[in-house]
């Protein structure tokens, strides 16, 4: 009896013991009620709060967005863009939403040339594109929302009035940024209070914005684009020698979109239609899919080459055809096409990276993302931003908040598909995700740039080809690109948990390769959430390479 005793305390012990020894840090948030992923603490909690109160993942997913334009002032907020996927748990359906602005109707090739401008300006006045985030959510509220819109904004104008405690990886990010912000007085006003950037743990307020939010609030979306906001915008374009008009804001509409897909090992994945990148992302899986996942597991020399490689051929083809569909014709049907797959993954040598990587030819036919499941099952895959660390550095007068400078990704090029044009939508870096197989279903997203098609790709395969639940998935070692010039060469960025065996064999197969840290910034930001139609149960991850937190709805 006591050797029994024994013998089963033994037992529990080693299985205690393994189930701890994991190579993942955080676990996952389990709940049959709503879940909130995002990058920020406080953002979390506040699409949380409004999931309590009987809010839809919408309703959540908005006032989650707006605290984090508040909290994470640097990385997005109404001055920018925004990009959804929604899954409606009763129909079945996925919506897509695209909320990416235009450019003014006279910011054209022609009126910077007189400027003697002769490459796409990366900040200032003339990078500025119509925002299009807030009609973004008016759009998707009207259709899925369940609480009054106006109900959705208390948190961030809370925040924004009385203040709130800067964290970590924000006050990095602020840093970075400081030689931006001194470039307007607006922007020195606001975000440089005592001329300094806030220390860590120091209180920030912006009333400022608070104001602007609760126009926003009162008013609807109309607030933004005719009224008063509208009005701010137009007279600091003026001022600085932009183009915007009120016209230009007045009649811009975010577009509802059907999603696009592919086949990845029995799941399928969906990202949105260009003019965003997502299309990269799906082209990377058909290459990866074409492979049998190797033995040694996801972070072997094998497997990290093969994605590399896989990653090098999507990319190139999308710097080559990705632009607003509106003015070119993208080849989507012919770039995600499995035979188009097997052709370019024939070109990757097993023991040689490409660094002159080429396009093919197809058959013709700072950001942050944040996820949002509620007790019924829908889920919004959400991602919003203002392109590089407060975007443009142009903060609009009196109002609290930074324009976008998505502009910068346009090209001088008359004869490339993503020339700049009145009017026209720039080629778009931020994407969010969403997979499904049988009654389950994923809604995810990594920030982070040009870095995000091969992070999604990367979460899929260690999610799929690995068997690692969502929050090992995210968690895992990812390597990046070191930049976004063309071709795609062999630069790359790889986080130090990957084994130094493992990186020197990759560098003599000719990949140049810089560690990183642990758990480096440089790999994106990421938030998953998955419902299991089956069991009615949700589950979250959040990415240990932010400040935020998966906060599960609390009990009334």
């Amino acid at each position: 009896m006591l050797r029994a005793i024994f013998l089963m305390t033994c037992l529990f012990v080693a299985c205690s013991a393994f189930a701890q020894d994991r190579s993942y840090g955080r676990s996952m948030v389990v709940t049959d009620r709503g879940i909130v992923a995002t990058s920020h603490y406080l953002a979390s909690q506040a699409g949380a709060e409004i999931l309590r109160q009987g809010g839809s993942a919408i309703d959540a997913a908005i006032a989650a967005n707006a605290t984090l334009g508040v909290v994470e002032p640097m990385m997005n907020g109404i001055g920018g863009d925004l990009f959804l996927l929604y899954w409606d748990a009763k129909s079945g359906k996925l919506y897509g939403l695209n909320a990416s602005g235009w450019a003014p109707r006279q910011l054209s090739i022609a009126f910077l040339k007189k400027q003697n401008i002769t490459v796409m300006p990366q900040r200032g006045i003339q990078s500025v594109t119509v925002p299009g985030a807030v009609d973004g959510w008016s759009k998707a509220h009207q259709r899925f929302g369940r609480l009054p819109w106006k109900n959705l904004f208390t948190p961030a104008i809370s925040y924004a009035e009385h203040g709130y405690f800067v964290s970590e990886l924000v006050h990095a990010y602020w840093k970075n940024a400081q030689e931006t912000l001194k470039e307007t007085p607006e922007a020195t006003r606001i975000f440089l209070p005592e001329g300094k950037v806030p220390e860590l743990g120091e209180r920030f307020s912006n009333p400022d914005l608070a104001r602007t939010l609760r126009l926003i609030a009162e008013q609807g979306r109309d607030a933004f684009y005719r009224g008063e906001i509208a009005q701010a915008i137009v007279k600091t374009s003026a001022a600085l020698g932009g183009t915007m008009q009120a016209d230009d804001l007045a009649e811009f509409s975010a577009e509802w979109v059907d999603p696009i897909s592919i086949d990845y090992r029995g799941w399928k994945v969906y990202e949105l239609p260009p003019n965003g990148q997502g299309m990269a992302a799906l082209e990377m899986l058909n290459i990866m899919g074409t492979f049998t996942p190797d033995p040694a597991g996801p972070q072997g020399t094998v497997e990290e080459h093969k994605k590399i490689e896989a990653m090098k051929l999507a990319y190139t083809d999308l710097y080559r055809y990705n632009a607003d569909p509106h003015f070119a014709k993208v080849p989507v049907q012919g770039l995600l096409s499995p035979d188009y797959a097997r052709q370019r993954a024939a070109l990757i040598h097993p023991d040689k990276a490409s660094c002159t990587t080429a396009a093919g030819s197809p058959a013709r036919s700072d950001t942050t993302y944040l996820a949002v499941v509620d007790k019924d099952g829908n889920i919004a895959s959400v991602i919003q931003s203002l392109y590089d660390l407060f975007g443009s550095g142009v903060a609009v007068t009196g109002m609290g908040f930074p324009l976008q400078d998505r502009g910068g990704l346009f090209t001088l090029d008359a004869n490339h598909p993503n020339a700049l044009a009145p009017r026209k939508r720039p080629f778009h870096t931020i994407i969010p995700a969403f997979m499904e197989k049988g009654n389950v279903h994923v809604g995810f997203g990594i920030m982070g740039g040009s870095n995000q098609p091969l992070a999604h790709a990367q979460f899929v395969s260690n999610f799929v080809d690995y068997g690692m639940n969502i929050q090992a998935a995210l968690e895992a070692p990812r390597f990046t690109i070191a930049g976004t010039d063309e071709p795609i060469g062999c630069h790359l960025l790889i986080e130090s948990r990957v084994k130094p065996e493992v990186v020197e064999q990759l560098r003599q197969k000719g990949h140049n390769i810089v560690v990183r840290g642990e758990y480096s910034s440089a790999m994106g930001r990421g938030q998953v959430v998955l419902h299991n139609s089956a069991t009615g149960t949700n589950y979250a991850a959040s990415d240990p390479r932010a400040d935020g937190v998966a906060e599960p709805e609390p009990p009334k």
